[in-house]
């Protein structure tokens, strides 16, 4: 494997930034940083990183309300979602106030994504999968080479993302997940934005809201 990666918990919702370093170059990407940038700054360090590049799967509070700080401080882009969830970055003071947590300006993202773009950090290459469902212009980050997604609120180990926030649809979601993500390969290993990590195969296998057998 060419990159070394870390899963760091941030805000109170514990979302999951990762942390990917391209081995090569030591340029590093982080996917995803909502909030408690020195837990995130200390991940990069102690995989001997660089930030080059930050990506964003949606545009919910948790997991980018620290995206634009960290454009600032460090000169770097941010590329994603796509753009149909810049309703969510534009109202991002509004649902911060409204739930309690740490305000955030509205941004506009660098580049917005579309699905099959391709993404690069180093010498790392990252394939973009269009997945609506949980939010209209959500994105999953694909590296081919280490088997390993970034799948943001798609899908969890043993749940899917919610459906009920403005402009949610649960078809749309689990056509997202069949047609999407599977494809990628039974072995792949995904992250997704809360809780522990798991496999596209063990998710066909067990998941209630998305197994094989719930469609046969």
């Amino acid at each position: 494997m060419t990159i070394k990666c870390s899963i760091v918990p941030v805000t109170a919702y514990q979302q999951n930034c990762s942390v990917m370093v391209c081995e090569e170059t030591g340029k590093a990407a982080i996917f995803d940083p909502g909030g408690d940038i020195d837990k995130i700054e200390a991940a990069i360090a102690s995989l001997g990183g660089t930030l080059e590049v930050i990506y964003l799967t949606h545009g919910h509070m948790d997991h980018c309300a620290a995206a634009d700080v960290m454009r600032k401080k460090y000169g770097v882009q941010i590329i994603g979602p796509q753009k149909e969830d810049a309703f969510w970055i534009d109202k991002l003071p509004e649902w911060c106030k409204m739930t309690g947590f740490p305000h955030a300006d509205p941004f506009t993202p660098d580049r917005w994504l579309d699905d099959e773009d391709s993404v690069s950090f180093g010498n790392q290459q990252l394939q973009v999968k269009f997945c609506p469902g949980h939010t209209p212009g959500h994105v999953v980050f694909f590296h081919e080479q280490a088997r390993l997604a970034i799948v943001g609120d798609v899908i969890f180990q043993g749940s899917i993302g919610r459906t009920d926030f403005p402009r949610g649809d649960y078809d749309t979601l689990i056509a997202s997940i069949q047609t999407k993500l599977w494809p990628l390969g039974d072995d792949v290993t995904f992250i997704p934005g809360h809780g522990p990590t798991s496999t596209f195969g063990h998710e066909r296998e067990t998941n209630p809201f998305v197994a094989d057998g719930k469609f046969a």
